[in-house]
């Protein structure tokens, strides 16, 4: 192990492997048809747990400014994301009791697929999104969105100009960013003394029960348990007062937050699933040291239904062009010898190719033409959508594989 590696959030040094995925590019890096002759940067995907405070945590090697500025991901393109984005704000919103005299601002905001539920409701909306082009599009839907990092100095901006929120969401972005403390330390700032900050974010207890290692990829600098999240936020003037578990990217915790003296009172829920992350072993080492041969027996597993079905004479196609997906893709090794190519709703990611694995990517339509033996779906934990949205694949006798947690063929 590198002795300078060092915690991110306690600055203890980072001696324990997660998962060592190899080298990959960017996983949100899309090639046009000019980048195919082109060298694709690759760094290393090694995710390290710090022995002190428990944060799962990946080293950074691009800035964020590189990587989320002009960003492929757009999250208005998930119907069942966006019937969750609804629930939430119905459920804030009542919950609260928020008005037309409250505030709520979401933290990486992308395309207004949240707030715009809010504001459906007359309650004012703010989002903060640093990609230009994703900001671009909620303004043109009416969302008032300012193009920034959020941070400690961009919090008290905010609050120096009487932007301070009932509410804010951060849906998504905990795990995204590279300097943890600047960013938690800002929402006890941008907050009202007794406003609610909520977060959702991967679980690492799913993570690891699941064998999820898809969702390491270099976007994702931090995976993280309630165990962690509590410390962090301690450390930054914030309280954790109630948790809920949501099924959204394989697993989710929703946690609300708000400052160390408001008037919100803790639930039985959060000493709960801190019990469940210790008797699970989220402060045992070994426990992480397991972690990396399951990882390697999920991708021996995959290898032998691809290379098999390929001898088969079988066709596989792909569903989807997710971030997971390029990791589990290149960390498999497979490439247009075992997939065909994949396709995405998304018109953003239509006709380019994948990362490091150059699979060419299409217009979901174009499953109808090639007609393939099996469909793998790469978003997984969208699988029930998917799978209804391709039930036509049935007419050829076309069949879905499922790759996490185990390779299944339905």
């Amino acid at each position: 192990m590198n002795p300078k590696l060092s915690c991110k959030f306690c600055r203890a040094p980072l001696t324990q492997s997660v998962a060592d995925l190899g080298s990959t590019p960017l996983s949100n890096s899309y090639l046009r048809a000019e980048d195919l002759e082109r060298m694709e940067p690759n760094y290393p995907l090694h995710a390290r747990v710090c022995g002190s405070c428990f944060l799962v945590q990946l080293e950074s090697f691009e800035s964020p400014q590189h990587i989320f500025s002009d960003y492929a991901y757009f999250s208005s393109y998930s119907d069942m994301w966006l019937q969750h984005a609804k629930a939430y704000a119905e459920m804030t919103s009542k919950r609260f009791g928020l008005n037309s005299k409250s505030k709520v601002v979401e933290i990486a905001s992308n395309d207004g697929y949240l707030l715009r539920w809010f504001k459906d409701m007359g309650i004012p909306v703010l989002g903060i999104e640093p990609a230009a082009n994703v900001a671009k599009v909620a303004e043109e839907r009416g969302i008032p969105s300012r193009v920034l990092f959020f941070g400690k100095q961009t919090a008290q901006e905010l609050a120096d100009a009487g932007e301070t929120a009932d509410l804010t969401a951060a849906n998504n972005v905990l795990a995204h960013v590279p300097d943890i403390n600047d960013f938690v330390s800002g929402f006890s700032i941008v907050l009202k003394p007794d406003g609610v900050a909520t977060f959702e974010f991967p679980h690492l207890l799913r993570m690891m029960e699941q064998r999820q290692f898809d969702t390491i990829y270099h976007e994702h600098f931090s995976y993280l348990s309630l165990t962690t999240v509590a410390k962090i936020f301690a450390a930054h003037g914030l309280r954790v007062f109630d948790v809920e578990e949501v099924p959204t990217h394989g697993g989710s915790l929703r946690v609300f937050s708000c400052r160390q003296q408001a008037i919100h009172k803790e639930t039985p829920a959060v000493t709960a699933l801190l019990e469940r992350e210790q008797a699970f072993g989220l402060q045992d080492l070994s426990r992480y040291a397991a972690f990396q041969e399951e990882v390697k027996a999920l991708k021996r597993d995959l290898l032998t239904f691809l290379i098999e079905a390929k001898r088969a004479g079988k066709s596989i196609a792909g569903y989807g062009a997710p971030a997971k997906g390029n990791t589990l893709l290149n960390y498999c090794g497979a490439r247009t010898d075992l997939l065909d190519f994949t396709v995405d709703r998304s018109p953003h990611k239509q006709n380019t190719w994948l990362p490091g694995t150059r699979i060419p990517v299409f217009a979901p339509e174009h499953i109808r033409e090639a007609k393939p033996d099996y469909v793998l779906i790469l978003p997984w934990n969208i699988r029930d959508e998917v799978m209804e949205q391709m039930s036509y694949i049935r007419e050829w006798g076309g069949r879905f594989v499922i790759p996490i947690p185990k390779v299944q063929v339905v």
